[in-house]
């Protein structure tokens, strides 16, 4: 079976599984490359575009012009040659990265990390991952891990939502916040665990807000690398917990953005004094 990946959550990542991706690290130029980096991917595949059986989609969260693209890009590929379309969010595959890292797999050494281990791991420790992206505006997308991707709630700080809202939940399993609160709500998370969690962070945006992790209650591994970063290995393991997807709910193929629209409703215009009420209809 060929599965092609398209992913512009980090960039833009474009290839079949088995091969190596595409990479094009400016997401100013995804609307340009996209296309062209989809047949240089399908052409190194020895493949043609009926030859695919399956494609593969990251979600994001991420920022919103470079994301869509790539969804629109592979939904407007399946279209056209009838291959199902499997969406995957961008934050839960990296569990499986910060486990190949300390696991030590080959394919990954050259990645960077910083390593926060204790000399001596407490007995039977719980290891987490909180997968971030960097979300701009001193902000982060983030989620928190188990090993197999299985998310641990992050309890919200007195109930209330970053932008303000007072939540309907005490917790989310994917969110966007500051690096610092998102320290407290992972220590919040983790307070309760009947063992010891040691917390891997990875992602883009981490190394940039290297010193804040040193507040984990058990900081862990560092990394600013994601999954696909690992070439044919890092595609390959990507593609794999977007199958294993369904255990948790599959995800309908639409971006996650989690920050609400900088646009809103204006105020309705200012009356005028026994001009009678405001509208915004032309009169004839």
């Amino acid at each position: 079976m060929s599965v092609l990946v398209v992913d512009t959550a980090f960039g833009s990542w474009v290839g079949v599984v088995g091969c190596d991706a595409v990479r094009e690290t400016d997401s100013r130029t995804h609307v340009e490359s996209l296309a062209r980096d989809v047949r240089r991917a399908l052409r190194e595949a020895g493949i043609g575009p009926r030859g695919i059986d399956r494609i593969i989609v990251g979600l994001g969260p991420a920022p919103y012009t470079g994301l869509r693209v790539g969804i629109v890009t592979a939904k407007a590929l399946g279209f056209a040659i009838g291959a199902p379309l499997v969406g995957i969010d961008d934050l839960t595959p990296q569990a499986r990265l910060t486990l190949a890292l300390r696991g030590g797999d080959p394919a990954f050494a050259s990645l960077p990390r910083r390593d926060r281990l204790p000399a001596a791991l407490p007995s039977g420790a719980r290891h987490l991952t909180l997968a971030v992206n960097d979300a701009r505006r001193r902000q982060l997308y983030a989620a928190l891990l188990e090993d197999d991707g299985t998310p641990v709630p992050l309890p919200y700080e007195d109930g209330i939502r970053p932008d303000g809202d007072r939540a309907d939940r005490r917790s989310a399993s994917m969110d966007i916040d500051h690096p610092d609160v998102l320290v407290r709500r992972v220590n919040a998370a983790v307070a309760g665990s009947s063992e010891p969690c040691i917390v891997d962070v990875a992602g883009r945006g981490a190394v940039r807000y290297d010193a804040v992790w040193d507040g984990l209650a058990a900081p862990g591994l560092v990394s600013d690398a994601v999954l696909l970063d690992a070439g044919a290995r890092g595609l390959d393991l990507f593609a794999s917990v977007a199958e294993r997807r369904d255990p948790h709910g599959a995800r309908p193929v639409e971006p996650l953005y989690l920050r609400r629209p900088d646009v809103s409703v204006p105020p309705p215009l200012k009356q005028v004094l026994g001009s009678g009420p405001a509208t915004r209809a032309a009169r004839p």
